[in-house]
């Protein structure tokens, strides 16, 4: 008897690890993947970077320029790319979560590029359509779509429990892959819209915003510069994601919400650098207004700048203003 039970025990054994093992070898094929030789980026905090950033920041929330801005409202990264193989970078506040608004759209970009790259998405003209409108039109819709294809989820009616759970986990891919990489301080998993969110989107954000997303401007430095350095993909994708994110700040535009003119490309139109080029990424909402961009100019400048302002959103010279600065103390830097 013992000898049955024993081979039962063994037979069952058997049965759960080879289970498990074609379990694990599926995830593989659908979890989202750095390449092979990826490492992160080694970032040096420069004195000079910071004394810079917070005089800038200091003189956005200065009332002689300012419009009642806290500190605590704003939060920006700096990082200099000149010498890639010695990043330099400084922050303030750049390790607090804040919701990015459609910043947000440029780590799905991201991670879809990735998804390409390894096959485990296949490229039709509708997903192009989506990622362009995504990134270039900021279209909340596109960037709907673009999530449910990243994730195998999608938007509908509440789920109890059990399904619920199988369904989160599901929709936390792309931070799974972006934990993997050791992105902190972060929570990439929600849908943007125009107006609010319903039913199972609104479960996931557990009703009162306690998991909406959430992301540092440390996090958002990073991914640009990854970008930028052909970190993050091949250059054939990185080209597209560069393309998407490219801006033109001296075509004329009157909507001042513009990306490229309404935010840091300003700072740019104001100091009449029309050599200077833009790639960059706004979000904004009825509380927030912020940008990553990526900025290089004749002078051979190469920096990002990522800065993320709360409850002012209908301010539009703080962000052009930091980067003002920002543009001026980095060219004495080269003098």
């Amino acid at each position: 008897m013992k000898n049955v039970l024993r081979a039962i025990h063994c037979l069952v054994f058997l049965c759960i690890v080879c289970s498990y093992a074609p379990a694990q070898k599926e995830r593989s094929k659908i979890e989202i993947l750095a390449p092979k030789d990826y490492k992160p980026p080694p970032f040096t905090a420069s004195i000079e970077l910071e004394t810079m950033l917070k005089d800038a920041v200091n003189a956005a929330i200065d009332p002689a320029n300012a419009k009642n801005f806290k500190a605590e409202e704003i939060a920006a990264t700096l990082i200099d790319l000149r010498d890639p193989q010695n990043l330099k970078w400084a922050n303030v506040a750049g390790e607090k979560p804040i919701y990015p608004a459609s910043v947000v759209k440029m780590f799905y970009m991201a991670a879809l590029e990735r998804q390409l790259e390894d096959g485990k998405v296949a490229l039709t003209p509708e997903l192009s359509r989506g990622l362009k409108d995504m990134i270039v039109d900021s279209s909340n819709e596109a960037t709907q779509y673009i999530l449910d294809v990243l994730t195998d989820t999608s938007s509908g009616s509440e789920l109890p429990p059990k399904e619920f759970d199988a369904w989160q986990f599901k929709r936390n891919r792309v931070n799974r892959w972006f934990s993997s990489m050791g992105y902190a301080n972060s929570n990439i998993n929600q849908k943007t819209f125009c107006e609010d969110a319903y039913g199972i989107e609104q479960q996931s954000r557990n009703y009162k915003g306690q998991n909406r997303n959430m992301i540092t401007t440390n996090a958002t430095a990073r991914l640009l510069a990854e970008i930028v350095l052909r970190r993050m993909n091949t250059p054939e994708r990185t080209a597209t994601m560069m393309g998407l994110l490219k801006r033109e700040p001296f075509l004329p535009s009157s909507d001042q919400d513009n990306q490229a003119v309404g935010f840091t490309g300003k700072a740019l139109i104001d100091a009449k650098l029309t050599g200077a080029k833009l790639w960059s990424k706004a979000g904004w909402t009825s509380k927030a207004r912020h940008d990553a961009a990526y900025i290089e100019t004749p002078t051979g400048l190469k920096f990002v700048l990522v800065i993320y302002t709360e409850n002012h959103a209908n301010d539009r010279d703080a962000i052009p203003l930091i980067a003002g600065k920002i543009l001026q103390r980095m060219k004495e830097m080269t003098k």
